[in-house]
């Protein structure tokens, strides 16, 4: 019998483990190459949408008597920041080619069951984390609105622009992450890890965690952020804790019409029924 992509997988040695990662790594550093090749050639409409939050903050504070404007201050500046920005960029639009590459690596070494469950994962976490980006851009302003509106009358506020970039992705990749949150609970109830009830007997620490991650993790602290992100974070938990719920109730019926299923570990199984002859 022909052996099995599991079996060859688990049989290669080190060095041919090695050389496949070598492989999958030179063709996910080529396309994050090509990508920032061609992130270069579309750099000021780049630079325009990740500018576009704090420009109108900058209108608005200007329109006030406020001097508040990005600002490069060394002579390479703007050069290290274009490529900075390609090479984010390149990271973000390559992102399903690295991460085929890397799944490609690891898929032979999983079961078809174990494969199912990854994809499924894989399939959701990208909306999740678009979404939770999405909702940062949109409300970054509001964030910076604030964070602006200490400067003094009469005092500049100029701030380097990787600076800004550094706040900016940050932001990004909080709500991202917050967004995912949902979604580990249901892998982890999936794999039999963590149980509804233990979500629900707990919801006022869950709702405490959530509004206090959201205070740290939003520039300002304030209500309104703060809020903006544990609302829809609180939403998607509660979606998460219902689909737990509904598998919690599918593995109790299962186990209950299968009484092996149901013991503990510590049980022994019932011997069989001698059959009628």
């Amino acid at each position: 019998m022909p052996a099995t992509k599991v079996q060859r997988f688990k049989e290669m040695s080190l060095i041919e483990h090695l050389r496949e990662l070598r492989s999958r790594l030179f063709k996910a550093s080529v396309a994050i190459v090509i990508g920032t090749v061609a992130a270069w050639g579309f750099y000021p409409q780049i630079f325009d949408l990740l500018s576009q939050p704090v420009n109108v903050i900058v209108e608005q504070a200007q329109s006030n008597g406020r001097d508040v404007r990005l600002v490069l201050g060394g002579v390479a500046d703007a050069f290290v920041l274009q490529i900075k920005v390609s090479v984010v960029t390149s990271m973000l639009v390559t992102s399903p080619i690295w991460i085929y590459q890397l799944w490609r690596f690891i898929t032979p070494g999983l079961y078809r069951k174990e494969k199912l469950r990854a994809y499924l994962f894989a399939s959701v976490a990208t909306p999740l984390f678009v979404s939770g980006a999405v909702l940062a851009y949109i409300f970054l302003p509001i964030g910076l609105q604030l964070l602006f509106g200490f400067t003094p009358l009469g005092v500049g506020n100029y701030v380097p622009v990787d600076r800004y970039l550094s706040f900016f992705l940050r932001m990004v990749l909080v709500f991202g992450i917050s967004f995912l949150t949902p979604l580990f609970i249901v892998m982890l109830n999936i794999f039999d890890m963590l149980e509804a009830k233990a979500i629900t007997s707990r919801w006022r620490l869950v709702v405490l965690i959530t509004f206090a991650f959201s205070a740290i993790a939003t520039p300002t602290g304030d209500p309104v952020n703060m809020t903006l992100l544990a609302a829809p974070v609180l939403l998607l938990i509660s979606a998460a804790t219902f689909i737990a719920w509904l598998n919690d109730k599918r593995r109790a019926r299962k186990r209950k019409d299968d009484p092996v299923l149901g013991l503990s570990d510590d049980e022994a199984s019932p011997e069989p029924k001698p059959s009628a002859e």
